[in-house]
């Protein structure tokens, strides 16, 4: 329950949504862990990022780079998709919780509508009926 708390907290939050790393590292070992989760989780994806980069744009030109990017738009959809089964695992619970992403997906699928709002009324929402008495 807490994981999903942190990860709609971080959907939410301006900028990179994986923030909630911080989040969970300050409810783990208080301030200095924030701190080390943020680091340890950010820094060497940043560092491959950055030399990552650097070799693409050495790259350009190179017959095989366009190919490469088509390949990687579906293992990116993959990745989104698998990141999406796993918290759906945890956050649908029962009929109300599967009505809810049902409702959610179908709003995402139909119209253009910032996902934070969607968060935000399925807070509401589950805070009204999901809540033990």
């Amino acid at each position: 329950d807490q994981f999903v708390e942190v990860y709609s907290l971080g959907q939410l939050a301006p900028g990179p949504n994986m923030l909630m790393v911080q989040v969970i590292g300050e409810r783990v070992a208080g301030i200095p862990g924030a701190f080390v989760a943020l680091f340890a989780f950010f820094l060497p994806a940043s560092a491959l990022t950055y030399a990552t980069g650097k070799l693409w744009d050495r790259l350009d030109g190179w017959p095989w780079r366009e190919s490469i990017q088509r390949g990687l738009a579906p293992i990116s959809i993959g990745l989104m998709l698998a990141g999406t089964i796993t918290i759906a695992k945890i956050a649908v619970t029962d009929p109300r919780t599967i009505a809810m992403a049902a409702a959610v997906t179908a709003v995402l699928l139909w119209r253009k509508v910032n996902p934070a709002y969607l968060i935000l009324a399925c807070a509401l929402l589950g805070f009204l009926v999901l809540r033990t008495a």
